[in-house]
């Protein structure tokens, strides 16, 4: 579906450009730096005198008006010579920059080096550059005639040659971008007057291409290799038929690993150029498990209005929501509903929302979308042995059919995994130039597990792997989905998990994917492979697993002393909000080497415990702790995120890390070290939200 963009006389475009990709923008210095919450996503800039309080403050409020995160630069209020960092990142990490360069604007020294900088990330990170040429011509940028030119050889009496040079270049470069001329304007209307007529006309151009830019910017991922997408997005459509003025909910249920997220997420893709207000709750089995419904209702609120909403409860969700979105147009793609409080909590009926809304649903038990009354449902079937053989010679072979030798062990591996594209893309990226025993060895087992559980087929991945890599892939299942790939990587490197290739070998074979911002993702069937793996270590009692993630068993193996040499990973989250633990409840725990606690407090004598703790997450961790000899000699990752911690640490003089290794790396973080007698006293303020 293509979106219409405004033409003729009502789009005074000037020039052309090729569409460039705009990935994910910004560095770890900007993210380190950057205060939570602003996250802008125009960066606007101008020449004060010009336009400060005319189409420049006409243009930003229209853009805050439509829910658009923007960045103002009041250049003329600053003091200094150079872009602090602040301004930097604010630049770099907005998805689109719209310099409006007017007769004075190549006069100051702050509007040329932020266009320079615009043009930096346009060309090494794909940002969106949208000039706006107030009251001049683009031509007068590129002879640098007039004010402009005369601007320009006030600079070069005064700065160094170079630098000008590379301003001369960015003038040059912007005049030929694709942008808009104001005078250009309801058929060449040259004179604008100041109320805003032509120029009110201007603003909503520019505001409708920076809404359509954002949504593109904004599709969901989703995998190259799809096969038979086609029609069945063709049949969902016939379902959903987009120009209906009722508001339509659409079920899409089927087993676990056929391809019901995907196919969301094309129909979605599909049908956001329509939407103003859209939103994408993923996980929702997962994340209402670990935080609760009100964090998806949260989520859902501020996609559509734009704003936080703090929710305390989810009947005052259902409020908000119900209040707020009656006039929203809305596009929501809910992923991974297992009950049906969720949908009651999310969407209701469906009259919460503006006619001509649409919801999708994706769930692997229909029986919640009948309890719900969905109107409309599609099951969502197996591959058929051809779009199986397709899919499946594409990870074994990056083709679409198999080498001649390996026709036959093809379509013997393919006849057992019963047309479920998880499985095809697992298996069929294990076996990419593996040797005929091992495509033989593999077919008879899965002709072993032939249908059984998908797992049984996932499995014989898992068991191929090298056991360093088979703890860092049950980690990520069991704590680390959603983790930058960073902050992990610091303790698998000090337990010797051969990280560098055991990353690549997750990522070759499929079990994890690494998203556009740097996060630990993974398939939810393969997230439940992975966390059955260490219930299988011992069924009955917790304590007898390598890694507690469910907050209830923690806490209670934890608070009732029932620790074993076998906990390597354990997460008490805000079950152990304000809690206190002693040193006695870690003397059996010796093999931990991953604890988050929140807010709690670690009190009495910690004499050679922990031993092996590689990361201690300790969020709103108190200024001042009772512990006493917290020595953990292992530790590489200290994170007391949200802590407000000052310089004077209180009672976090006694915690020493002892350095094991040449050197502490820390990303992210402002990193206080003092060394004495090759010990470290190390503070890390991370900032990394929830792992």
């Amino acid at each position: 579906m293509k979106r219409r963009e405004p033409t003729g006389p009502e789009d005074p475009m000037y020039g052309a450009s090729s569409p460039s990709p705009s990935p994910h923008v910004g560095d770890s210095d900007c993210r380190a730096k950057k205060p939570k919450g602003n996250d802008h996503e125009v960066f606007l800039s101008f020449r004060g005198e010009d336009t400060r309080k005319g189409f420049t403050d006409h243009l930003y409020n229209s853009l805050a008006s439509a829910g658009i995160y923007v960045f103002r630069d009041d250049n003329e209020l600053r003091v200094g010579e150079k872009i602090g960092p602040e301004l930097l990142c604010s630049i770099t990490q907005s998805k689109i920059s719209i310099p409006i360069i007017s007769e004075n604007y190549a006069s100051s020294r702050w509007c040329l080096r932020e266009l320079a900088q615009m043009l930096k990330c346009k060309r090494s990170s794909g940002q969106i550059v949208l000039p706006i040429f107030y009251k001049v011509k683009p031509c007068q940028l590129r002879r640098l005639t007039g004010s402009l030119g005369d601007a320009i050889n006030a600079h070069i009496e005064n700065l160094d040659e170079t630098v000008v040079k590379e301003w001369e270049e960015a003038l040059e470069e912007v005049s030929s971008l694709k942008g808009w001329v104001s005078d250009n304007v309801d058929n060449g209307c040259i004179i604008l007057n100041q109320n805003f007529g032509h120029e009110g006309t201007l603003v909503k151009i520019v505001v409708r291409k920076v809404a359509s830019e954002l949504k593109r910017l904004f599709r969901l991922i989703v995998p190259n290799q799809l096969v038979g997408i086609d029609d069945r997005v063709e049949e969902v459509m016939s379902l959903i038929d987009p120009k209906s003025n009722d508001t339509r909910i659409v079920g899409i249920y089927g087993m676990g690993g056929i391809g019901k997220t995907t196919l969301a997420k094309v129909l979605y893709n599909k049908l956001s150029g329509d939407f103003e207000c859209l939103s994408f709750v993923a996980n929702i089995r997962e994340i209402s498990w670990r935080k609760g419904i009100e964090s998806l209702q949260k989520q859902l609120i501020y996609d559509i209005l734009r704003s936080p909403h703090d929710v305390s409860t989810v009947d005052e969700g259902i409020g908000v929501i119900k209040c707020r979105f009656t006039s929203k147009k809305v596009l929501i793609l809910l992923d991974d509903v297992d009950d049906k409080t969720h949908l009651n909590a999310l969407v209701g009926d469906g009259s919460w929302f503006k006619a001509g809304s649409i919801v999708i649903i994706t769930t692997r038990n229909k029986s919640i979308l009948d309890e719900a009354g969905v109107g409309y449902m599609y099951q969502l079937n197996e591959l058929s042995l051809k779009q199986s053989l397709i899919l499946f010679s594409r990870h074994a072979f990056r083709k679409d059919s198999p080498e001649i030798d390996y026709q036959v062990n093809s379509r013997d591996v393919v006849s057992t995994t019963g047309g479920l594209p998880l499985a095809l893309e697992v298996i069929g990226s294990f076996l990419c130039g593996k040797t005929k025993k091992v495509w033989k060895d593999t077919s008879n087992k899965l002709k072993k597990v032939l249908g059984k559980k998908v797992q049984e087929t996932l499995r014989i991945s898992y068991e191929a792997l090298d056991f360093e890599v088979q703890q860092i892939f049950l980690d990520i299942a069991c704590v680390f989905i959603g983790s930058s790939k960073q902050n992990p990587t610091y303790m698998w490197d000090s337990c010797d998990f051969f990280l560098e290739s055991g990353i690549e070998v997750l990522c070759v074979m499929s079990p994890i994917k690494i998203d556009k911002d740097g996060k630990l993702m993974m398939h939810d069937q393969l997230r439940d492979f992975g966390r059955e793996i260490v219930r299988l270590e011992n069924q009955k009692e917790p304590q007898g697993r390598s890694r507690l993630w469910i907050h209830e068993e923690a806490i209670d193996v934890l608070e009732s002393n029932k620790g074993t040499s076998n906990i390597e990973a354990l997460r008490l989250d805000k079950c152990g909000y304000r809690r206190s633990y002693t040193g006695e409840l870690f003397k059996e725990p010796t093999s931990l080497r991953f604890l988050q606690v929140n807010a709690a407090n670690l009190v009495g004598d910690f004499l050679n415990l922990l031993p092996q703790l590689r990361w201690l997450q300790w969020e709103e961790c108190p200024l001042d702790f009772a512990a006493a000899n917290f020595h953990p000699k292992k530790l590489v990752v200290l994170d007391p995120s949200w802590s407000g911690i000052s310089e004077d640490r209180g009672g976090w003089g006694p915690v020493k890390v002892r350095c094991s290794r040449e050197g502490i790396s820390l990303v992210d973080s402002h990193v206080l070290l003092r060394v004495q007698s090759h010990q470290v006293l190390l503070f890390s303020f991370l900032f990394l939200g929830e792992v």
